[in-house]
């Protein structure tokens, strides 16, 4: 019964690549937006922004 040999550099090499990819596919679903989604969003945001507005109650400044 021998135990496989394994190269301790090649070994941490191999896993710091695979924590990069792992990083890299969430940088990609986070960023990876199309300009068209990016577009929509904004749309969406503004039209929130503005109905909130629209909804606020304005109160007389007191003139004394």
């Amino acid at each position: 019964m021998t135990a496989e040999v394994v190269n301790l550099r090649q070994f941490k090499k191999k896993q710091a690549r695979a924590e990069k990819e792992k990083q890299a596919d969430q940088n990609r679903i986070s960023f990876g937006r199309t300009k068209a989604e990016k577009q929509l969003t904004k749309a969406l945001n503004e039209k929130a922004e503005r109905s909130h507005q629209q909804g606020r109650i304005e109160k007389p400044e007191d003139d004394k």
